[in-house]
Protein backbone atom coordinates (compact mmCIF):
# COMPACT_ATOMS: atom_id res chain seq x y z
CA UNK A 1 0.00 0.00 0.00
CA UNK A 2 2.82 2.39 0.89
CA UNK A 3 4.50 1.83 -2.53
CA UNK A 4 1.22 2.62 -4.26
CA UNK A 5 0.92 5.93 -2.38
CA UNK A 6 4.48 6.87 -3.37
CA UNK A 7 3.75 6.13 -7.05
CA UNK A 8 0.51 8.16 -6.92
CA UNK A 9 2.33 11.07 -5.26
CA UNK A 10 5.05 11.02 -7.93
CA UNK A 11 2.48 10.96 -10.72
CA UNK A 12 0.58 13.86 -9.18
CA UNK A 13 3.74 15.96 -8.84
CA UNK A 14 4.83 15.25 -12.41
CA UNK A 15 1.37 15.93 -13.86
CA UNK A 16 2.26 19.49 -14.82
CA UNK A 17 5.20 18.34 -16.95
CA UNK A 18 3.06 16.00 -19.02
CA UNK A 19 0.11 18.37 -19.47
CA UNK A 20 0.03 20.58 -22.56
CA UNK A 21 0.41 24.28 -21.72
CA UNK A 22 -1.67 26.73 -23.77
CA UNK A 23 -0.37 30.29 -23.85
CA UNK A 24 -1.18 33.57 -25.56
CA UNK A 25 1.79 35.13 -27.34
CA UNK A 26 0.73 38.76 -27.87
CA UNK A 27 2.71 41.47 -29.59
CA UNK A 28 3.96 44.10 -27.16
CA UNK A 29 5.31 47.02 -29.14
CA UNK A 30 8.05 49.41 -28.27
CA UNK A 31 7.83 53.20 -27.94
CA UNK A 32 10.00 55.90 -29.57
CA UNK A 33 8.46 55.74 -33.02
CA UNK A 34 9.63 58.16 -35.69
CA UNK A 35 7.12 59.02 -38.42
CA UNK A 36 8.40 58.40 -41.96
CA UNK A 37 8.12 61.43 -44.25
CA UNK A 38 5.70 60.78 -47.13
CA UNK A 39 4.29 57.59 -45.60
CA UNK A 40 0.85 59.15 -45.16
CA UNK A 41 0.27 58.97 -48.94
CA UNK A 42 1.11 55.23 -49.23
CA UNK A 43 -1.56 52.55 -48.81
CA UNK A 44 -0.63 49.02 -47.77
CA UNK A 45 -2.33 45.66 -47.53
CA UNK A 46 -0.53 43.35 -45.06
CA UNK A 47 -0.92 39.58 -45.47
CA UNK A 48 0.41 36.67 -43.44
CA UNK A 49 1.62 33.21 -44.34
CA UNK A 50 2.90 30.40 -42.10
CA UNK A 51 5.97 28.90 -43.78
CA UNK A 52 7.25 26.92 -40.79
CA UNK A 53 8.37 23.43 -41.72
CA UNK A 54 9.00 22.21 -38.14
CA UNK A 55 7.22 22.87 -34.86
CA UNK A 56 4.14 24.25 -36.64
CA UNK A 57 1.93 22.87 -33.87
CA UNK A 58 3.82 24.39 -30.92
CA UNK A 59 6.19 27.13 -29.81
CA UNK A 60 8.13 25.15 -27.20
CA UNK A 61 8.09 22.05 -25.00
CA UNK A 62 8.36 21.69 -21.26
CA UNK A 63 11.48 20.04 -19.92
CA UNK A 64 12.10 18.21 -16.69
CA UNK A 65 15.13 18.79 -14.44
CA UNK A 66 17.23 16.42 -16.55
CA UNK A 67 16.53 18.35 -19.76
CA UNK A 68 14.19 15.71 -21.18
CA UNK A 69 11.36 17.04 -23.36
CA UNK A 70 7.91 16.63 -21.88
CA UNK A 71 4.56 18.16 -22.95
CA UNK A 72 4.13 20.69 -25.75
CA UNK A 73 3.59 24.41 -25.20
CA UNK A 74 0.95 25.47 -27.71
CA UNK A 75 -0.07 29.03 -28.67
CA UNK A 76 -3.72 30.01 -28.40
CA UNK A 77 -3.28 32.62 -31.13
CA UNK A 78 -2.25 32.24 -34.77
CA UNK A 79 1.42 33.27 -34.59
CA UNK A 80 1.78 34.13 -38.28
CA UNK A 81 -1.29 36.40 -38.09
CA UNK A 82 0.00 37.99 -34.88
CA UNK A 83 3.29 38.83 -36.63
CA UNK A 84 1.46 40.30 -39.64
CA UNK A 85 -0.85 42.31 -37.38
CA UNK A 86 2.18 43.60 -35.45
CA UNK A 87 3.96 44.67 -38.65
CA UNK A 88 0.73 46.29 -39.84
CA UNK A 89 0.29 48.17 -36.55
CA UNK A 90 3.85 49.44 -36.50
CA UNK A 91 3.80 50.50 -40.16
CA UNK A 92 0.67 52.55 -39.48
CA UNK A 93 2.35 53.97 -36.36
CA UNK A 94 5.16 55.35 -38.54
CA UNK A 95 2.63 56.90 -40.94
CA UNK A 96 1.64 54.37 -43.61
CA UNK A 97 -2.06 53.83 -44.31
CA UNK A 98 -3.94 50.55 -44.65
CA UNK A 99 -6.22 50.13 -47.62
CA UNK A 100 -6.79 48.71 -51.08
CA UNK A 101 -5.09 49.76 -54.32
CA UNK A 102 -1.67 50.04 -52.75
CA UNK A 103 1.35 47.86 -52.19
CA UNK A 104 1.10 44.45 -50.56
CA UNK A 105 3.35 43.52 -47.66
CA UNK A 106 3.59 39.75 -47.23
CA UNK A 107 4.84 38.60 -43.82
CA UNK A 108 6.00 34.97 -43.87
CA UNK A 109 6.68 33.20 -40.58
CA UNK A 110 9.65 30.85 -41.01
CA UNK A 111 10.71 30.07 -37.43
CA UNK A 112 9.45 30.95 -33.94
CA UNK A 113 10.45 28.70 -31.08
CA UNK A 114 11.64 28.69 -27.48
CA UNK A 115 14.14 26.17 -26.12
CA UNK A 116 14.83 25.77 -22.44
CA UNK A 117 18.46 25.53 -21.36
CA UNK A 118 18.61 23.66 -18.08
CA UNK A 119 21.32 24.68 -15.61
CA UNK A 120 22.45 23.37 -12.24
CA UNK A 121 20.59 25.95 -10.11
CA UNK A 122 18.47 27.71 -12.70
CA UNK A 123 17.90 27.70 -16.43
CA UNK A 124 17.11 30.06 -19.25
CA UNK A 125 14.26 30.31 -21.74
CA UNK A 126 15.95 31.03 -25.07
CA UNK A 127 13.67 32.03 -27.95
CA UNK A 128 14.42 32.92 -31.54
CA UNK A 129 12.49 33.61 -34.69
CA UNK A 130 12.72 34.46 -38.35
CA UNK A 131 10.27 36.13 -40.73
CA UNK A 132 10.52 37.04 -44.39
CA UNK A 133 8.92 40.25 -45.58
CA UNK A 134 8.11 40.87 -49.23
CA UNK A 135 6.77 44.05 -50.79
CA UNK A 136 4.72 43.65 -53.97
CA UNK A 137 3.60 46.47 -56.24
CA UNK A 138 0.05 46.75 -57.57
CA UNK A 139 0.91 44.45 -60.50
CA UNK A 140 2.04 41.75 -58.05
CA UNK A 141 5.76 42.07 -58.80
CA UNK A 142 8.11 41.63 -55.84
CA UNK A 143 10.01 44.89 -55.43
CA UNK A 144 11.66 44.18 -52.08
CA UNK A 145 12.37 41.17 -49.91
CA UNK A 146 14.29 40.76 -46.67
CA UNK A 147 14.60 38.29 -43.79
CA UNK A 148 14.50 39.49 -40.21
CA UNK A 149 15.83 37.39 -37.35
CA UNK A 150 15.70 38.04 -33.65
CA UNK A 151 15.78 36.45 -30.26
CA UNK A 152 15.56 36.94 -26.53
CA UNK A 153 16.42 35.23 -23.26
CA UNK A 154 14.36 35.01 -20.09
CA UNK A 155 17.19 34.27 -17.63
CA UNK A 156 17.33 32.44 -14.32
CA UNK A 157 14.08 30.51 -14.53
CA UNK A 158 13.24 27.70 -12.16
CA UNK A 159 10.63 25.87 -14.25
CA UNK A 160 10.48 25.11 -17.97
CA UNK A 161 6.81 26.07 -18.33
CA UNK A 162 4.57 27.97 -20.71
CA UNK A 163 4.76 31.24 -18.80
CA UNK A 164 8.57 31.32 -18.97
CA UNK A 165 8.51 30.40 -22.67
CA UNK A 166 5.95 33.15 -23.24
CA UNK A 167 8.21 35.80 -21.68
CA UNK A 168 11.06 34.97 -24.07
CA UNK A 169 8.77 34.62 -27.09
CA UNK A 170 7.06 37.99 -26.52
CA UNK A 171 10.47 39.70 -26.34
CA UNK A 172 11.57 37.88 -29.50
CA UNK A 173 8.51 39.02 -31.45
CA UNK A 174 9.07 42.63 -30.37
CA UNK A 175 12.74 42.39 -31.38
CA UNK A 176 11.92 41.10 -34.88
CA UNK A 177 9.09 43.56 -35.56
CA UNK A 178 11.28 46.48 -34.43
CA UNK A 179 13.91 45.44 -36.98
CA UNK A 180 11.27 45.35 -39.72
CA UNK A 181 9.89 48.81 -39.01
CA UNK A 182 13.34 50.39 -38.57
CA UNK A 183 14.63 49.00 -41.90
CA UNK A 184 15.34 52.07 -44.04
CA UNK A 185 15.51 49.97 -47.22
CA UNK A 186 12.02 48.59 -46.53
CA UNK A 187 10.74 52.12 -45.92
CA UNK A 188 12.30 53.25 -49.23
CA UNK A 189 10.66 50.34 -51.10
CA UNK A 190 7.27 51.22 -49.59
CA UNK A 191 7.67 54.87 -50.55
CA UNK A 192 8.95 54.19 -54.07
CA UNK A 193 6.55 54.85 -56.95
CA UNK A 194 6.54 51.65 -58.99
Amino acid sequence: MRKLLVVVAILMLSGCAVTVDRIDVPYQGKANITVVDGADSVFLNVLNEDKRTVFKDRVSVKKNGYGMEMAAIVPNNDISKTFADAVSTELTNVGFKLGPNGKTVRVELVRFYNDFKIGFWAGDAVADGLINVQVLNQKGDVIYTCSYEGGAIEPNIMLATGENAKAALVKTMADIVAKVVQDKDLQAALLKNV
